[in-house]
């Protein structure tokens, strides 16, 4: 695996190293000893898959609030999505800063995405699934969100907001200014 922290400090962009042949290819998606080594969280409790079935589907901004963060390993296994992640610990240098990310079945990519940053993806296609696995389990009382297009972090989506599917709570998130 090809471990490359992102500008955001603490994300990960993770590349498989496939080795190919005529059958196609084989690859270590995942290696506690290699991300011990890079010093990222190797314990993950949960596994996760999230199956959408139309492109334009808006799924984020999540979070889980301390003392449950979750450390996420997303990966798109069916289809594509455009993954976004945004750093909400006030003490880091790219507090509110955000990263895009495009995941797809052909490339392969994951994204390590710390604890106390929020997460979304946006659908590039119909009928695509995306499989994560988490540091912490689900805690339903702790989890929380940020708006998608909450202009205190002024996220850039590949597609027109009157068109996306999403779920009326992660529409109206409050925003962000107003809870600091």
């Amino acid at each position: 695996m090809v471990i490359t922290e992102t500008r955001l400090k603490g994300a990960f962009v993770i590349e498989m190293e496939p080795i190919e042949d005529m059958r196609g290819f084989f690859a270590r998606a995942w290696s506690d000893r290699e991300f011990e080594a890079a010093g990222l969280a190797a314990r993950f409790v949960e596994t996760n898959v999230s199956f959408n079935n139309k492109k334009g589907t808006l799924r984020g901004m999540h979070f889980q609030a301390p003392p449950h963060q979750q450390v996420k390993l997303v990966r798109c296994t069916r289809g594509s999505i455009y993954d976004v992640i945004i750093d909400l610990r006030p003490d880091s240098p790219t507090f509110r800063q955000w990263f895009p990310l495009k995941l797809s079945a052909e490339n392969h990519l994951m994204l390590y995405v710390p604890g106390e940053f929020a997460h979304g993806y946006l659908t590039l296609e119909d009928n695509t699934e995306v499989t994560y696995q988490t540091s912490a389990y689900f805690a339903r009382e702790h989890g929380g969100g940020v708006r998608w297009n909450d202009p205190a972090f002024n996220v850039t989506w590949p597609e027109n907001e009157n068109t996306l599917i999403i779920l009326e709570r992660d529409r109206t998130y409050p925003d962000f200014a107003l809870r600091q």
